[in-house]
């Protein structure tokens, strides 16, 4: 698949788990800051913009010349939110549209590549990411969202929940590569067809038990292609990750003016 690529980066403001995520700050800058630099960076990108439903997030991003448009407050998902700006004028001649949650600031370009280049091989809908699970811990939090791949590369189901299911794996997390333990990454690309088909679905019943959008294209059979990387960070969804990434980031910033 050829065209040019459009990467959208989702930011709601009422997160359950984190309130005003987007605004949380990390080394006092505001999270979507720390995104939007990671972001604008990436030269596999053509174009790409910030939707948000809240004007505070507009305000930010025009402060940090981020381009920004503000979305509906009733999106039920992040790719619904995308949706809407990749079928406004202006966008709808990118023929591959990348969604990259506002909560990854250390997103490595080189993920967001494998997920392009899935769609781009012409034999998935959407491509995503997921990386081999390295702590025990990560299996039994639910705000690790877990995947299941074929061999194909298809993921055959996503879950907040431990899978596959395996009898003391928790306590031999040295046998996770061989019963092929995995966390996805918050990347998905998707071709336009499939991203209109996706966001032109209701909510599905297993979408609304799991909590999880991408269990919504599973239920309405699109093709999700799943590269496996290495090196991948974990997002911001709680204070404790916040917390972390804090951290991590005061690492990173300190080597570069090192």
């Amino acid at each position: 698949m050829t065209g040019q690529v459009l990467g959208i980066v989702p930011a709601r403001l009422g997160s359950t788990r984190l309130p005003r995520k987007p605004l949380h700050p990390l080394l006092g800058r505001p999270l979507i800051e720390w995104v939007w630099r990671r972001v604008a960076s990436m030269k596999i990108l053509d174009h790409a913009v910030v939707a948000t439903d809240s004007p505070e997030v507009v305000d930010v991003c025009h402060a940090i010349g981020a381009p920004v448009e503000l979305t509906s407050e009733d999106h039920v998902s992040g790719t619904d939110r995308v949706a809407e700006v990749a079928g406004r004028p202006g966008y709808t001649g990118y023929g591959l549209v990348v969604n990259i949650q506002g909560d990854e600031p250390l997103i490595e370009e080189e993920h967001v590549r494998s997920a392009i280049e899935l769609v781009r091989s012409g034999n998935w809908q959407v491509g995503t990411c997921a990386t081999p699970v390295q702590e025990a811990g990560v299996l039994e939090d639910p705000s690790m969202v877990k995947v299941a791949r074929a061999d194909s590369g298809r993921a055959l189901y996503f879950s907040r929940a431990r899978i596959p299911w395996a009898s003391e794996a928790t306590s031999h997390i040295q046998r996770a590569g061989s019963l092929n333990f995995l966390r996805h990454l918050g990347i998905y690309a998707y071709e336009r067809s499939a991203l209109e088909q996706w966001a032109s679905l209701a909510p599905s019943r297993l979408e609304q038990i799991e909590s999880l959008e991408q269990v919504r294209a599973l239920e309405a059979d699109l093709r999700i292609g799943v590269a496996i990387v290495e090196g991948a960070h974990e997002g911001v969804d709680t204070l404790l990750d916040a917390a972390r990434v804090e951290q991590q980031l005061s690492h990173l910033t300190h080597s570069t003016l090192v």
